[in-house]
This record gives C-alpha cells, sequence and structure tokens, in this order.
C-alpha cells in the first residue's frame, strides 16, 4: 500500500514571510538563518520563500516554519489541494498579493 504524497502548502505571500519574520510571535525578528535552523529547514528554503523563486513546501516544513514563527498555519500558508483540486495561488499568477 502506499502513501499519498504530503499536502503541499503555498505561501500566502512572501511579503507576509518578511513581516512576519520581523515581528514573530514573540515579538521578536528573526533572520532567514534563524529561521531556517529553528524550524529544521534549509536556509535555501527560507530564502526561496521569501524571495518567490520557491512557492510552495510539504505540510511537515510549513508547520515546521508557522511553529518557529509562532503563528497559526493559514496565517502564512494556503494549502494548495481541497477536495481534489489543485490551488494555484494569486502570486504565482503574477498578481499582487
Amino acid at each position: 500500500m502506499s502513501e499519498s504524497p504530503p499536502t503541499m502548502y503555498a505561501v500566502a505571500s512572501s511579503g507576509r514571510l518578511k513581516l512576519l519574520m520581523e515581528r514573530t510571535g514573540t515579538g521578536e525578528s528573526v533572520t532567514s538563518r534563524e529561521l531556517a535552523a529553528a524550524a529544521g529547514v534549509a536556509h535555501g528554503t527560507i530564502g526561496a520563500l521569501m524571495s518567490g523563486a520557491q512557492q510552495s513546501v510539504p505540510e511537515d516544513k510549513a508547520k515546521a516554519i508557522v511553529g518557529a514563527l509562532g503563528v497559526d498555519l493559514l496565517v502564512l500558508f494556503i494549502p494548495m489541494e481541497r477536495a481534489g483540486r489543485a490551488f494555484v495561488p494569486a502570486q504565482s499568477q503574477g498578481e499582487a498579493v
């Protein structure tokens, strides 16, 4: 029996990620390297999410990132699949978010 692929989560906006890094749930700021270390993800992943080069991560990474920021999952991320349909966030369509 094969496992289904993990749900992917898209960043609502790279600007929101930057804002949350400037003021985390504790009121402190965090650098991309500090966030990566605290979340247990590659520094390149955080940098790519911030720049928009990468728009989504698997659920476990999304939860680790928001856990390190001290915010709820849906404050920063949008599930990309709902009811079997792929969700494409507005920022990936070239629209401002």
